[in-house]
């Protein structure tokens, strides 16, 4: 708004709406993306959806749909977001980078005006930095074990990137996200869809081929929605 202020005629309104258009329009299919990832990973894996549902019952009061004062009780839903997005980040290679001078990375003399893109998707899962790195085990980003095994130091874990560079909107993205997982968690049933013949590696891109129904004891939080 300052910007628009001090130089109207450049932003104007209808410059403003088409900048935010974009955001929310780039926001809304990178977050249904982490979801569905999220989602075909518990599914995969009964023991985590189960460990996931017993937290959000016993944290969110009963009769009450889950909401955003909720969420720091919530440290398992963190930890299956963190790996979730771990394994399929939503954007596998960001915006590249232009580098303003000379630098060395890793031995390689890299010159000024150099195009750069980074494979997030490969540090994510990097065997040099995660044990079982193609393997969903949310409670690696249990905070206690994440900060002993330096994996909150921001530059392992960078599905959002980092520095100036970093998505700009990761707080309210990774909320929304919570809560719209949670969400299906707390009020639905859910079991895994698969062929006779099928086998599904841990690898394999996420998949939505699930059934669920409705959770009977929460029949009363159903109504609210």
């Amino acid at each position: 708004m300052c910007l628009q202020r001090d130089e109207p005629e450049t932003y104007t309104h209808e410059v403003v709406k088409g900048i935010i258009g974009t955001m929310f329009s780039g926001g809304i299919g990178t977050s249904v993306d982490t979801m569905v990832a999220a989602m075909s990973l518990l599914v995969k894996h009964p023991e985590a959806l189960a460990k996931l549902r017993d937290e959000i019952d016993f944290h969110v009061e009963e009769g009450c749909f889950i909401s955003e004062s909720d969420l720091p009780k919530l440290s398992y839903l963190q930890c299956v977001i963190q790996e979730s997005l771990r394994l399929h980040p939503a954007v596998t290679i960001p915006l590249p980078h232009l580098l303003s001078q000379d630098c060395t990375v890793a031995g390689y003399d890299i010159p000024r005006g150099t195009w750069l893109s980074i494979n997030i998707w490969g540090i994510m899962r990097d065997p040099k930095w995660w044990d079982e790195p193609t393997k969903f085990i949310p409670e690696r980003f249990d905070r206690e074990t994440a900060i002993k095994e330096g994996k909150m130091d921001g530059f392992h874990w960078i599905p959002f990137g980092a520095g100036r560079r970093g998505c700009p909107a990761s707080g309210m993205a990774f909320r929304a996200i919570s809560l719209a997982i949670g969400g299906l968690v707390q009020c639905f049933e859910w079991k895994r869809v698969d062929h006779d013949d099928e086998v599904i590696e841990e690898v394999d891109e996420p998949s939505p081929r699930a059934v669920c129904r409705p959770r009977l004891v929460k029949k009363d939080i159903l109504s609210q929605i």
